[in-house]
């Protein structure tokens, strides 16, 4: 999270594609910035890039479809956290909920969200650009540099059989030995935490996910909803990572 003691705007927009000394808003951030905010010339914003770079400008031209502003300082890695954390979790039927996990989690710190489609999955599509938004709403809200990276739906089989660095975590409710989470997570180490649909994994799931590597985990005693054990896993990982 960015420091609101150094005297940063709370003025945040968003340009993962900034160069130069000089950069122009896109339409959407341009109409936010001088028709929403009324932001005028002269006037101080900061820009994120999504990569830790957070850049001090100034407006040039408060224009509702091209604002332009002046870069007039910049800091990198800002707010760059020891861990990394990939929660892949299928989508829930309710968007809204889903919806609520992308915010909740990037507000918290997640560095990569995967769409999952399981056997038992009610939702099988999700609108790309609308949970791009999403996050990125997220980002710009709880003032972070960093913007999570999301990726397209994937199945779960072809997911399951990828590599990855790190520790690879299934969670799921069927009685089974199970660690908690929060006991194999390790200091500036790399998670993966894989959260069921509304029916939670299928044990041929589980069983696949065992075969290519990854344990078995528990979020605690309560059965949670999906939208609610992936943000607990935020939580969880982001308090050992």
């Amino acid at each position: 999270m960015l420091s609101t003691s150094n005297n940063i705007s709370m003025h945040l927009f968003y340009t993962p594609d900034i160069s130069g000394e000089a950069y122009t808003l896109s339409e959407e951030e341009s109409q936010h910035c001088a028709r929403v905010l009324r932001l005028g010339t002269g006037d101080a914003v900061h820009l994120i890039d999504g990569r830790g770079g957070l850049y001090a400008a100034q407006i040039t031209e408060a224009h509702d479809r091209r604002c332009t502003v002046r870069i007039t300082g910049v800091q990198r890695e800002v707010g760059k956290r020891s861990g990394f954390l990939h929660v892949a979790l299928a989508p829930t039927k309710s968007v809204e909920r889903y919806e609520w996990f992308l915010e909740k989690a990037t507000e918290i710190g997640v560095d990569e969200i995967t769409p999952l489609l399981c056997e038992r999955s009610e939702r099988r599509t999700v609108k790309a650009e609308r949970s791009e938004k999403v996050v990125t709403a997220a980002v710009k809200q709880s003032l972070q540099a960093y913007h999570p990276k999301l990726n397209p739906m994937q199945d779960f089989a072809a997911f399951v059989a990828q590599p990855f660095d790190g520790l690879k975590c299934i969670a799921h409710c069927m009685a089974s030995q199970k660690s908690l989470l929060q006991h194999l997570a390790q200091p500036q180490g790399r998670a993966l935490v894989l959260i069921g649909p509304e029916g939670d994994f299928s044990p041929a799931e589980v069983a696949l996910a065992r075969q290519n590597g990854l344990v078995e985990v528990s979020l605690g005693c309560n059965r949670l909803r999906t939208e609610t054990a992936g943000v607990v896993a935020c939580c969880v990982a982001q308090q050992k990572l």
